[in-house]
């Protein structure tokens, strides 16, 4: 998929001029990650707008950027796709070499709204009473993944070491809710230490089949419930005593290393993290927040950092569809740029893969579209890379896990937006989108050197170069 040459990173002698990479992809000139002839800096500014870089002033730190391996996209990856095929899907979407080095995914705990059927890890046998359940989770498995989701992890992390994984429930077993069943309801008072148990249980067990999991949320979208597919009221003093009494302090009599996110909802909605994590029993166990796209502006988790600078970050869904229009790259590189520049240490879309009709799916969204397209309406199936494919190939295959933001300033959106990173390796990245709607031409600014181009409108490229290894 991506030029070789575009992995090496090459290190500029101390006298040397720094050699600055350079990628672009443009809808309107339907380039797709196309390296470009290389910059240099040099002592000359043009009579432009100039984007400065200066690394000395450091941001959050990133884990990464990616999607969802749900049930439905893997069952896809698995079911649809020859073993040839599905090998060259995986390598392209998460190795940092020969793909785009993808370093998150967020996974259901059980069916969400991309699931071929609706269950959990713990469904009672049939005929066997709703209450009291199964406190002591004897019926606890996680097999259902073993068939394809867990050895697709597998896979991806066996490329990509780097890959971090954030498990989040669209809801408990049926029996710990007040509906009875995965579809609506509320937690019981009497489940919420059952519940801990099966997050402990289900962290401990994916562990063991070889699947560490970085992070945890306590529910997706605990302000919105769903009537056709799994879903959970939660309410933020709700979330904030499972977290103080139960979760946290589950998870830290186990020596669980698990980090655990509030809230998972959207931008809108942020007094639910603000009441959770102003409950200081509850703040002691929440690494941060997790954030979800659909309602509201990204500029809401400025607000979070502001008021707990001690708590992380992390934006961990936003879905592309059909209901966008006009320039989709645009849009998608403008969610990259707005999320990194407001604190999120991840930016996660959503399904990894989606069929040529955006199946399969249980509810909710019809009209979702996948990173990659897996077309199965001919023999053999064609995987076919999206725009967000290539949205997030400009930020995931240059910014490494474990880089920092640095400063950079930027015009906004109807001109010139970026990003700007330093990798654990030294080298810069600088991510340019012109959403403006003609030509622009500016300098990067870099150590009192400048380096001018041009970037049509709508386009997007991506800055590459290294510093002298003793700068910092």
């Amino acid at each position: 998929m991506l030029p070789e040459s575009i992995a090496q990173q090459k290190t500029a002698s101390p006298n040397e001029a720094p050699r600055i990479e350079v990628v672009e992809s443009s809808e309107e000139q339907h380039e797709t990650l196309q390296e470009k002839p290389a910059l240099t800096f040099g002592t000359a500014r043009a009579p432009n707008l100039t984007i400065t870089v200066n690394d000395a002033v450091k941001f959050q730190q990133i884990d990464g950027f990616g999607a969802s391996l749900t049930d439905s996209s893997s069952w896809l990856l698995w079911n649809k796709l020859t073993e040839a095929q599905r090998k060259e899907a995986v390598e392209m979407l998460f190795s940092p070499s020969k793909g785009i080095g993808l370093s998150v995914l967020r996974q259901p705990m059980g069916a969400s709204d991309f699931a071929l059927s609706v269950y959990s890890y713990d469904d009672l046998p049939q005929g066997q009473p709703l209450s009291p359940g199964d406190p002591d989770l004897k019926h606890f498995s996680i097999d259902h993944d073993r068939a394809y989701i867990i050895p697709l992890l597998r896979e991806a992390l066996a490329l990509n070491s780097s890959l971090k994984i954030i498990a989040s429930p669209w809801s408990p077993p049926g029996w710990m809710k007040t509906s009875g069943s995965m579809i609506r309801g509320a937690l019981l008072p009497s489940a919420y230490s059952p519940l801990a148990k099966y997050f402990v249980r289900f962290v401990e067990e994916y562990e063991t089949a070889g699947v560490p999991i970085y992070a945890v949320t306590m529910q997706n979208e605990p302000m919105y419930v769903p009537n056709n597919y799994p879903g959970m009221n939660m309410t933020a003093p709700e979330q904030a005593e499972f977290l103080a009494t139960y979760l946290g302090p589950a998870f830290r009599d186990e020596h669980l290393k698990t980090k655990i996110m509030v809230f998972d909802h959207n931008w809108d909605l942020i007094e639910y993290p603000i009441e959770v994590l102003s409950t200081r029993k509850a703040a002691a166990f929440a690494a941060g927040t997790a954030t979800h796209c659909y309602g509201g502006n990204v500029t809401a988790q400025n607000e979070l950092h502001e008021r707990f600078p001690d708590k992380d970050i992390w934006l961990t869904e936003c879905s592309g569809g059909d209901w966008q229009k006009g320039d989709l790259l645009e849009q998608q590189v403008h969610l990259v740029i707005g999320a990194t520049r407001n604190w999120a240490r991840s930016v996660v879309l959503w399904n990894l893969a989606l069929d040529q009709n955006h199946e399969p799916f249980l509810g909710g969204c019809t009209n979702c579209r996948g990173v990659i397209a897996v077309n199965h309406a001919s023999e053999p199936s064609q995987i076919a890379p999206t725009v967000d494919y290539t949205a997030l190939a400009h930020a995931s295959k240059f910014v490494a896990p474990g880089a920092y933001r640095v400063e950079s300033n930027t015009f906004d959106q109807g001109s010139l937006e970026d990003v700007a990173f330093r990798n654990p390796d030294g080298s810069l990245v600088l991510l340019v989108l012109n959403s403006g709607g003609s030509v622009a031409t500016f300098n990067i600014a870099w150590a009192g050197k400048y380096a001018s181009y041009k970037l049509g409108g709508g386009a997007v490229a991506t800055f590459r170069w290294h510093g002298p290894a003793n700068s910092h």
